[in-house]
């Protein structure tokens, strides 16, 4: 369930000229920012993109860009922009710094085929050249596997489920992930080929053998990148909406906001199912995940991250 509340009728014009006058004048109208961009569905904002780029002859992104800051700034610019488009800038700033690979694994894990096919295209169209080519040339062994086949995947998407195959590849993630003995060249070849159905038919199959979660104690302090990104695609790919509640109560409860991680989250679920990650938020932290914002978080950047909570601050 979307948090986003937005109109049925809107005039894409009126909303262009609006957000003009905002930005005329000695400071910029954040207020008039939020109320527009923060209560208009993905495909009204890219009607407000048009309608603004057809009267006055300029990309409105680059002008909010230029016009706002900080962290508010960097939400505004993914919430504006297409969910592929977004997610193809998400992952190139991983690849360009280096770091938080398990964003990667989140996205590749999580969307569709479809959705994750129209990223690759959006990455080849902006960056002017493909995913998986920048993804080899900043990575390396097991974890470049690992990448390679995530996002090179277009898996089954029906119901159909092999117990016999759950059986057997429970045991390859066993011995590839919790003994180590065994070939992560398997684990990866199950995780990144399987349906996502038949993969938590398999992590279902490995809690009544072992009885334990697969990911259970899979990660400690001495872990690497790439038994970091184990973790996360099978954590993700297992059950989407308690990962995603563990990312906002790790981005808020760590020392410093991981403000990142927390706009992540709310921009790209806002229109999907983040009322259901909150739901979950309160129930295992006790607390309304708008009132967890609002404490860590200030001035307009909290203003919109709450309107697309639905929660006017």
């Amino acid at each position: 369930m979307a948090t986003l509340i937005a109109p049925s009728n809107h005039s894409p014009q009126e909303d262009a000229e609006a957000l003009r006058k905002a930005f005329e004048g000695w400071g910029t109208d954040e207020n008039t920012v939020i109320v527009i961009l923060g209560h208009r569905t993905v495909y009204q904002r890219q009607q407000i993109r048009r309608a603004y780029e057809e009267i006055y002859q300029e990309d409105l992104v680059k002008r909010l860009e230029s016009e706002i800051k900080g962290d508010f700034e960097k939400a505004v610019y993914r919430w504006i922009l297409e969910p592929a488009d977004r997610d193809a800038v998400l992952i190139n700033v991983v690849i360009r710094s280096g770091k938080n690979y398990n964003v990667i694994v989140e996205i590749a894990s999580i969307l569709s085929p479809e959705e994750l096919f129209a990223v690759r295209r959006a990455y080849l169209h902006r960056y002017k050249h493909s995913l998986e080519e920048d993804v080899a040339a900043h990575t390396s062994g097991h974890l470049r596997q690992l990448l390679l086949g995530l996002v090179t995947s277009f898996r089954y998407v029906g119901d159909e489920i092999n117990p016999k195959l759950a059986q057997s590849e429970a045991e390859i993630l066993h011995d590839a992930v919790k003994e180590k003995k065994g070939s992560y060249e398997e684990a990866i070849r199950v995780l990144t080929t399987r349906s996502k159905i038949q993969l938590v038919a398999t992590f279902n199959r490995y809690r009544e053998i072992h009885g334990t979660s697969i990911s259970k104690k899979l990660v400690d302090e001495g872990s690497d990148e790439f038994q970091l990104a184990l973790y996360t695609v099978i954590r993700a790919t297992n059950d989407p909406i308690k990962y995603y509640e563990k990312v906002l109560r790790n981005s808020i409860k760590k020392v410093g906001t991981d403000e990142d991680a927390l706009t992540r989250v709310v921009v790209s679920r806002a229109e999907k199912d983040l009322q259901i990650i909150s739901d979950v938020y309160y129930k295992r932290n006790s607390v309304l995940l708008e009132h967890a914002i609002a404490k860590e978080t200030s001035g307009d950047y909290k203003k919109f991250l709450l309107t697309l909570l639905g929660k006017e601050d």
